[in-house]
């Protein structure tokens, strides 16, 4: 899988800072497959993971108050992680106090955030029949900025989640994922790991240009 980001042309109608994404039919399957496995993982918009969306008070959500403990799921963790202290780190109890505070009257907005982000993702693959096809079948996905931001955020959270369930820690944890062998049951993900990482960097530098 070698896709990568592209500036789209001036003429494109795009606005500035907007990007291109040829893919083919395989790469537009496993991406759109990732993103609905994340989208499922985080659940529904300003709710816990395995809630459901029917029949919510929009006033009721607006005052909702989200979990005061960090979730037990180690990808959830990476997703939404307390924002005092650092994993695997002591903290004494206010800290702990803080956190708890921070993620009860942030973690709803963030979640819904990161489902909507993923939801406009998960569009943008279901219309690229017709942006036309590229050589050998799938097609190209157009984003203008608002939809570069949001494949950033998608691809960023794509690769905690997937690090997570690889046991990712640091650099020298992932470069070893190059090495392994092909009948390791974890070459799949680790390839679709570092093919993340390869989109999200391709599309920074498309943004930086």
């Amino acid at each position: 899988m070698a896709a990568r980001f592209e500036p789209l042309p001036d003429d494109a109608g795009e606005g500035r800072g907007g990007a291109a994404l040829a893919l083919d039919p395989a790469e537009l399957s496993i991406l759109r497959s990732l993103v609905v496995q994340l989208l499922e993982l985080v659940g529904p918009a300003g709710g816990a993971a395995g809630a459901t969306d029917g029949g919510a008070d929009p006033l009721e959500a607006l005052f909702a108050e989200g979990p005061t403990e960090p979730p037990s799921d180690p990808a959830l963790a990476r997703l939404f992680p307390d924002a005092y202290g650092g994993p695997g780190e002591s903290s004494d109890e206010e800290t702990r106090r803080w956190a708890a505070e921070f993620r009860r009257f942030t973690e709803p907005d963030l979640r819904t955030r990161k489902r909507e982000d993923g939801l406009a993702v998960v569009r943008s693959l279901d219309a690229v029949a017709a942006d036309g096809p590229v050589p050998g079948g799938g097609g190209v996905v157009r984003l203008d900025a608002e939809g570069c931001r949001r494949w950033l955020g998608t691809l960023n959270d794509l690769r905690l989640a997937v690090g997570a369930r690889l046991g990712i820690e640091d650099d020298e944890t992932s470069d070893r994922l190059i090495s392994l062998p092909d009948g390791d049951p974890r070459k799949p993900m680790a390839m679709a790991y570092l093919w993340l990482g390869l989109l999200q960097e391709s599309l920074l530098e498309t943004l930086m240009t």
